[in-house]
């Protein structure tokens, strides 16, 4: 089997080689990028399967090009690792609000460099296969597999992006999402969606599903959340 593409996104061309020389022994398939306009181009290009991103970039730096990424439906699903200087602390928490998924503080260990790459691999194939599983909660079942949902033993027709609003909310019952979390979580092939038609959409899945739409709870001044 084929593995992994992982970006690396290092402007220090001796430390992108160490890391470049790494992964390909493990079998890795790697693209490099020495600046963050590049990396961006290359990312949506060809889709990584996960990226290595130093944060200090000339230029458009680290933490810019995790967010244009993030923000882009064809590159926010990629799980990106930062590299950064241990006094990046504020950095770091940036980052990780932006959505990267893990951070590595230099100077590092090769090995440990693989080691997380595979452990934030191993979390995403995880997360996918979890939001593809067939969810029973209350009286709705939920088959992502065959787009289908049923209540009380009943198929209700939803569009592609209630049926996506639903599926995330309902995989977290009892979280609070904002309307731009949804957003987040239903953006790709059904974005634009806006904050507006997040409100319309919550309506439209309330009728649908009858008297399963008492699920839907609205959070007032906040968003929505799925009844526990």
């Amino acid at each position: 089997m084929a593995k992994e593409t992982i970006l690396v996104v290092e402007d220090e061309e001796d430390i992108l080689e160490v890391i470049r020389f790494n992964l390909l022994r493990e079998g890795f398939k790697v693209e490099s990028a020495l600046t963050g306009e590049d990396a961006v181009l290359k990312a949506k290009k060809n889709i990584p399967d996960l990226i290595l991103l130093d944060l200090l970039l000339p230029r458009m730096d680290g933490l810019e090009v995790c967010k244009t990424l993030k923000m882009n439906p064809s590159t926010s699903h990629i799980p990106i690792i930062m590299l950064t200087a241990k006094s990046e602390d504020a950095d770091i928490v940036a980052g990780l609000e932006l959505g990267a998924d893990d951070y590595i503080t230099k100077p590092f260990s090769p090995r440990v460099v693989i080691a997380r790459v595979k452990a934030v691999l191993r979390r995403h194939i995880k997360k996918e296969q979890d939001n593809q599983s067939t969810l029973r909660i209350h009286d709705l079942i939920i088959n992502p597999a065959k787009h289908e949902v049923l209540v009380n033993g009943n198929s209700i027709n939803l569009s592609a992006t209630e049926f996506s609003i639903l599926n995330a909310l309902a995989r977290k019952p009892g979280w609070v999402f904002t309307r731009g979390q949804i957003i987040s979580a239903v953006k790709g092939e059904f974005h634009p969606v806006t904050d507006r038609s997040i409100d319309v959409h919550i309506v439209n899945l309330r009728k649908k599903l009858g008297k399963a739409g008492k699920y839907l709870e609205t959070i007032r001044g906040v968003g929505y959340r799925f009844k526990e």
